[in-house]
């Protein structure tokens, strides 16, 4: 199930009265761009891409976590009942599906680990998660990046990138350029008409 996008935008602001911060805004221009490349690849829903994208972040609203906020997303969303956003709050963070790839401390327990990655190790990954994870490593808080640009700056704040996580990423972009029949950074200047 998923919420409607009005839904969507209401659990997202009171995230963010929770634990404000620039999440929230990232979060927004996920969704935009999960929206713009979904409605060129015809077998993709473009309001289904948008809330999947806002929502992708929504464990930050417990606080300042890295692993914990995908744990506490997922969590949260299939508390809601929302488990198809629950597996994107999962598979954003994973885009080779190898919990030991996430870039940032594993600051939650270790059977919350492992719940993570029984769960993750069940999947079987669709557009729809690969549609989030390209996002993700094209927006920051501010605007669509260069995904190199941005992989580079979170080598810069976190230490170091995975090379596997950093090519699959790469993958990913040529796959939806390949599928819209456009560049990435063409395709997010486009207004919707």
């Amino acid at each position: 199930m998923l919420p409607t996008k009005e839904e969507a935008e209401r659990i997202l602001e009171e995230a963010e009265i929770c634990n404000p911060g620039l999440w929230g805004n990232h979060s927004r221009i996920v969704a935009e761009c999960a929206k713009k490349l979904a409605i060129v690849c015809d077998d993709l829903d473009g309001e289904k891409s948008y809330i999947l994208g806002l929502l992708h972040d929504i464990g930050r609203k417990f606080g300042i976590k890295h692993l914990g906020h995908v744990y506490d997303g997922y969590k949260y969303m299939m508390k809601l009942g929302y488990d198809e956003v629950a597996r994107i709050c999962l598979t954003h963070s994973f885009c080779n599906q190898k919990i030991n790839c996430y870039i940032g401390n594993f600051d939650i327990a270790e059977l919350e680990q492992k719940e993570l990655e029984t769960v993750l190790n069940s999947l079987t990954y669709d557009d729809y998660d690969r549609l989030i994870q390209l996002c993700d490593c094209l927006a920051s808080g501010e605007g669509i990046m260069d995904i190199e640009e941005r992989m580079k700056d979170v080598k810069r704040r976190y230490g170091s990138y995975p090379p596997e996580k950093w090519n699959k990423n790469l993958e990913l972009k040529a796959y939806f350029e390949n599928k819209a029949g456009n560049d990435i950074y063409v395709l997010m200047r486009k207004t919707d008409k």
